[in-house]
């Protein structure tokens, strides 16, 4: 649906995944496509905004320019370019060497981070993604001074009791937070991934708090089972802080690449040991608690075989309270594709590929 609608049909960016995790392309093939990702559509048009000054928008507005910097580079991530491309280098490296987070942080280095969970998350997936040590040769980062060992430090130290974080954590919560822990997550498996020196406390802390999302349902209340909240059963992309299913769902395609029955089995990423509880079972069938997120992400899929961006039509959490939340701060990062329900080619790819992931495809 995507892969094969001929060569020029999507962006470089979700072609090229298309290819690889839909298509099971020739690798030489899914270079070949990953390889335009950062000189044509949606990944040059991104990297053209950044300013001299490394910063992506809102310069001479403090209140601004970390949202411009924060929203764009995690757009970037979750293109998924190249971390050698010579064109990715110099943005990251400009990143690096003048991108702060301003007066409020002590200007604070971008990779260093700054206080909240949530934030501190997305700059560490950004760095570990972007050192480009998950695909070198020799596990080396191809970009030196991206991953900060001390943030990891950070976020680890500030997991809760239940399994995952919340920003409101230093004004007295103490319970977690969706949002704030699949930002966290995020950053704990692109750390894991690039061999961060912290790697078996990270996998254990992923770990952890993969088990909160699954008590969950990925989006029911532990004790009600009710929807915690409507918005999360629609699903925007790119994403920022926000959390919903199919975010959620794309956290364990990417964490157990053997597919759903692996989850929690020894199978992650970085080659952790298995969950105590996981979601395998004992004859390598999907663990039910992942039932409910595919089972509604199922239901979300139109008449025409696609996925929308945004509110979907119909269904539960089609109501003002779902809509207040769609787009919001969207301005700061690159238009890709059109919201309020139309046809995506991003979550159609991702949904896809979790159900392919789950058996379901």
């Amino acid at each position: 649906m995507l892969a094969d609608d001929g060569p020029d049909a999507a962006d470089p960016a979700v072609r090229w995944q298309a290819l690889r995790d839909l298509s099971d392309a020739a690798p030489v093939e899914v270079a070949g496509v990953r390889a335009r990702a950062s000189i044509e559509g949606w990944g040059d048009a991104l990297l053209a905004r950044q300013e001299a000054s490394g910063d992506f928008g809102g310069v001479g507005d403090e209140g601004e320019r970390w949202r411009y910097d924060l929203y764009s580079l995690i757009q970037l991530r979750l293109l998924r370019p190249d971390p050698a491309d010579a064109r990715i280098r110099s943005a990251i490296e400009l990143v690096r060497d003048r991108v702060t987070w301003g007066p409020w942080h002590a200007e604070s280095p971008f990779f260093s981070g700054e206080t909240e969970p949530c934030i501190n998350g997305n700059a560490l997936a950004i760095g570990a993604y972007f050192s480009g040590a998950s695909e070198s040769a020799d596990g080396l980062p191809i970009i030196e001074g991206t991953i900060s060992e001390p943030l990891a430090a950070r976020l680890l130290g500030e997991q809760l009791p239940d399994g995952g974080w919340n920003c409101e954590a230093p004004d007295g919560s103490a319970v977690s937070s969706f949002h704030s822990t699949i930002c966290v997550l995020d950053g704990l498996l692109e750390y894991e991934l690039a061999g961060g020196v912290q790697s078996a406390d990270a996998i254990a802390a992923r770990h952890r708090a993969e088990q909160y999302l699954l008590e969950r349902r990925l989006f029911l209340g532990l004790r009600s089972g009710e929807v915690v909240d409507a918005a999360m059963t629609h699903f925007e992309f790119p994403y920022r802080w926000r959390y919903d299913v199919l975010r959620g769902l794309d956290h364990f395609v990417r964490a157990y690449p053997g597919g759903a029955a692996t989850v929690g089995g020894g199978a992650a990423a970085g080659g952790g040991a298995a969950v105590v509880g996981g979601a395998a079972s004992g004859d390598g069938e999907v663990d039910a608690r992942l039932a409910p997120a595919l089972d509604l992400l199922e239901r979300r899929r139109g008449l025409d075989g696609r996925w929308t961006l945004g509110l979907a039509p119909g269904g539960e959490g089609a109501d003002v309270d779902a809509v207040r939340h769609f787009g919001e701060e969207h301005e700061y990062q690159t238009p890709m594709e059109s919201g309020g329900g139309a046809p995506s080619r991003w979550n159609t790819f991702r949904a896809l590929r979790a159900l392919r992931w789950a058996g379901r495809g």
